[in-house]
This record gives C-alpha cells, sequence and structure tokens, in this order.
C-alpha cells in the first residue's frame, strides 16, 4: 500500500512540475509577446525611439522591422493563452516561435540592444520551459 501510494505522490509531483514550468513558459511568452508587440508598435508609429547604427550588417528599414515584431508579438500572445490551457499545438508553437523571435531581437540588438539581449534571454527560457517537460508528466 505504501509504494502505491508513493509512486502516485511522485506521479502527481512531476504532473505539478509539469504544469509549473508550462504556466511559466505561458507567463514568459505573453511577456515577451506583448513587448514585442510594443516594441512592433513603437518602430511602426514613431522610429525616432530606435538608435541608428551606421555600416550594420543586417540593416533594414524599422518600418519593416516594427511590422515584423508586431506580428510575432500578436501571435505570441495568442499561443500564450492555448499554453495557459494546456493545448499541445501552443507548445510546439511555442517553441517554434521563441526561436523566431530570438532571430529577429538578435538581427535588431543595433537598434535597441539591452531590449532585444533581454527578450532573447526571456525566449530562450520559455524554449527551456517548453522542452524540458515530458509529455508523459503533462496528464
Amino acid at each position: 500500500m505504501a509504494t502505491s501510494t508513493s509512486s502516485h505522490h511522485q506521479s502527481g509531483a512531476k504532473a505539478a512540475a509539469a504544469g509549473g514550468l508550462t504556466v511559466f513558459a505561458a507567463v514568459l511568452l505573453f511577456i515577451s509577446g506583448s513587448m514585442d508587440f510594443c516594441r512592433g508598435l513603437m518602430a511602426v508609429l514613431e522610429d525616432q525611439v530606435f538608435l541608428r547604427t551606421p555600416n550594420y550588417v543586417f540593416e533594414f528599414d524599422l518600418t519593416t522591422w516594427g511590422w515584423i515584431h508586431l506580428v510575432l508579438g500578436a501571435i505570441a500572445v495568442v499561443v500564450s493563452i492555448g499554453l495557459f490551457v494546456a493545448m499541445t499545438w501552443a507548445r510546439v508553437i511555442g517553441v517554434i516561435l521563441a526561436g523566431l523571435m530570438i532571430i529577429a531581437n538578435f538581427l535588431s540588438i543595433p537598434y535597441h540592444p539591452l531590449w532585444s539581449l533581454t527578450l532573447i534571454a526571456m525566449d530562450g527560457f520559455i524554449i527551456w520551459a517548453l522542452c524540458v517537460v515530458r509529455r508523459d508528466t503533462l496528464y
């Protein structure tokens, strides 16, 4: 009897940890998506808040970067809602989206360095939290 109770307690603890990491990823994805959305909005509406770096290899129009961040941020917020309700598709898309957001933020480091590096770190934690949990501990 003690063995079945002990294994039931361990599986419950694993499920709680898995759920906690998913909520952690959902919250970070929501925050990162909201910040990316705001960053995109700033670039589309008023690009004077960004730095200008001459001779940068990946130099693009700030309005284009604004739309990229705006779209990625909006999708991230929607996917984070899917994570809050434990949808499997949201885990897969969340990892892919966080990877794309890392690339977008890396390429826009010269325009807003501290913000870009902060979002890269957050997106790395999102990928970690969504990938570290095994599927059998989720449900």
